[in-house]
């Protein structure tokens, strides 16, 4: 080995030794990262395992409260087929027309009602399968209310199945008119025109006439005054085999004149005078026009202190005349003009005539003539 090559070795080993030093410091420092990875490893698992403990904890409630939970909450019924029998069976049931369906009004127009007829589809009910009175208004329906109408198309244009108040009405509404005529009862309805002879109104969609001698206690004139007033009244004929409903007002109006006339007379007290018009004139007396609905008999014998046939001799229709109520029985005023007359009669039977002193209850006839000259 010449100069040139030993040089050449020397700084040949010079840099391995350089070298090695480093390299190992890389390593230890490489397995000081590893270590320090591991650890922070470590304590991110333990961390996760501490948040999923206390997750656990927070999310599954003790045997207790469990218990609690269990004793404090009802169950929840038990749902099966059966509880839908009704339901399925009116959903599967075939629709007819003529079919009379129950329903539930759901949707209100001017123009239509919409109804929840419980099966597959809905129905309607268009205003002119409604009613024939000209004033009909869906507007006084309400949503929920139950109604019953007649099947006319199975299926509309729209899929809906279209009803008809007005041939339910038919069936229906004659069956409940002929139940008020039995039972008598009250109605109000509203007068919607005048005719020949009376007025007419709709009860249940069906037109009913009203007589003018059934529409008040007295003569009316006229008769359109009572359109569009409500009044009360009752059905007296309902026949569906000839279309033919009639209604009174006259027996509620007599029934409550009667009434307030009974009322009115319970306030009368017996000895009362007061005045009075002559309205009829009969065989055995007088009614006497008291005013306010009253009226009163004053019979024949108690007309006069005087006996009198008829009560025409003394009396006149329209004359007024003082009375005195002498008895009130039934409802029924008792009126009498003569004891009228009976007062200042006993004032004076109660005056007494005095003879003169001077005068003897022994005076005989030849005195009383000696002053007399002939």
């Amino acid at each position: 080995m010449n100069e040139e090559e030993r040089v050449i070795a020397q700084e040949t080993n010079e840099t391995v030794s350089e070298t090695e030093p480093t390299g190992a410091a890389e390593a230890a420092g490489a397995t000081s990262d590893v270590a320090e990875t591991a650890e922070a490893a470590t304590e991110a698992a333990e961390t996760a395992e501490a948040a999923a403990e206390a997750a656990e904890a927070t999310a599954a409630p003790t045997e207790d409260t469990a218990a609690s939970a269990e004793t404090s909450a009802p169950e929840a019924p038990t749902e099966t087929m059966a509880d839908y029998d009704d339901a399925i069976t009116a959903s599967m049931k075939p629709i007819h027309e003529g079919d009379i369906l129950k329903g539930t009004v759901i949707g209100i127009s001017d123009e239509e009602l919409t109804v929840d007829l419980g099966i597959y589809t809905d129905g309607v009910v268009r205003l002119e399968d409604a009613s024939d009175d000209p004033s009909f208004s869906f507007r006084d329906f309400e949503v929920g209310q139950e109604i019953s109408a007649t099947v006319i198309r199975r299926d509309n244009a729209q899929g809906r199945i279209q009803l008809s108040l007005k041939a339910a009405a038919a069936v229906l509404g004659w069956e409940r008119l002929q139940q008020l005529e039995k039972d008598q009862s009250n109605i109000t309805v509203k007068i919607s025109e005048a005719v020949k002879s009376g007025v007419t109104a709709y009860v249940e969609g069906i037109r009913g006439f009203i007589p003018a001698s059934k529409l008040s206690l007295t003569y009316v004139e006229n008769l359109d005054e009572y359109v569009g007033r409500e009044i009360e009244v009752r059905v007296i004929t309902a026949e569906p085999e000839n279309k033919r409903l009639v209604l009174s007002a006259r027996d509620i109006l007599r029934e409550k004149e009667q009434e307030e006339r009974k009322q009115r007379i319970s306030n009368v007290e017996i000895g009362l005078v007061t005045e009075g018009t002559v309205e009829t004139i009969k065989d055995y007396g007088a009614f006497i026009n008291l005013g306010k609905g009253m009226s009163g008999l004053l019979h024949v014998s108690q007309i006069s202190q005087q006996r009198i046939k008829h009560p025409g001799v003394v009396l006149k229709e329209g004359q007024k005349v003082k009375v005195k109520v002498i008895a009130i029985k039934d409802g029924k005023i008792s009126l009498s003009m003569k004891a009228l007359e009976d007062a200042p009669a006993q004032e004076v039977e109660e005056e007494t005539y005095k003879m003169p002193k001077a005068e003897a209850a022994t005076t005989s006839f030849a005195s009383l003539l000696k002053n007399i000259k002939l």
